[in-house]
């Protein structure tokens, strides 16, 4: 089962993992940002989707932007003490004093179609089938429903999104090819426990080389490298 859905905004950021500190995104879409346009619109513990192909149809543009961020974030070992000694007044982030700008370099002016199939898992019930699932997507899709608002990357962009069912529009890169290099592909979760019982999740990332011809990433035949 498979489905098109075209997606479209002013401004999209799929940050490259080794500049991360000042954001500079990835030409183009990645993998595991159409998967989560895909979740946005429907997710069931019981379906996993699988992206085929992603359709460039913009031509690729960059732009400077400063975004106010913050430098901290909350750890998991500080949220476990806090709730040992049942002190919750001490878990906040303050905005003012943890406020920092920062550069990034970001796509603008970006439109894509993906192309996607999912696979049903064992966490599905007996009465789940991939015509239900995709029927169901594919009614949220038309209606423009979804659980939280899409976005490319970052919340700050939001995803807008139609399901196509005609013929996938031309791209500006119809007839040429574009190496992209390696490209952020997903991440594995895992989770392992300790010796003394503790349960350690961790995040590995996987990644492809990307080539965009005829405007189309084809993930079908590409090679995931971990």
């Amino acid at each position: 089962m498979s489905i098109k859905l075209e997606v479209w905004g002013d401004y999209a950021c799929f940050t490259r993992p080794e500049l991360k500190t000042e954001r500079y995104s990835y030409d183009v879409m990645t993998p595991g940002a159409a998967v989560g346009i895909l979740e946005a619109i429907f997710w069931h513990p019981g379906l996993h989707y699988q992206i085929d192909r992603i359709h460039v149809l913009n031509a690729i543009q960059f732009a400077g932007v400063r975004r106010n961020e913050v430098k901290s974030k909350i750890g998991c070992s500080g949220v476990k003490t806090i709730i040992k000694k049942e002190a919750f007044g001490g878990l906040y982030l303050n905005t003012k004093t943890d406020i920092v700008q920062r550069a990034s370099t970001v796509l603008k002016n970006v439109r894509y179609v993906i192309e996607a199939h999912f696979d049903i898992g064992p966490e599905a019930n007996d009465t789940d089938n991939s015509g239900k699932f995709q029927d169901i997507l594919k009614r949220r899709a038309r209606k423009g429903q979804c659980y939280h608002q899409p976005y490319f990357g970052v919340r700050e962009f939001p995803a807008h999104f139609r399901l196509l069912e005609g013929e996938v529009p031309d791209s500006e890169y119809k007839g040429r090819e574009k190496d992209l290099g390696l490209m952020l592909h997903h991440m594995e979760y895992s989770s392992r426990k300790l010796k003394d019982g503790t349960v350690v999740y961790d995040a590995s990332p996987t990644f492809f080389r990307a080539i965009l011809s005829d405007g189309v990433l084809d993930l079908s035949e590409s090679e995931v490298l971990r």
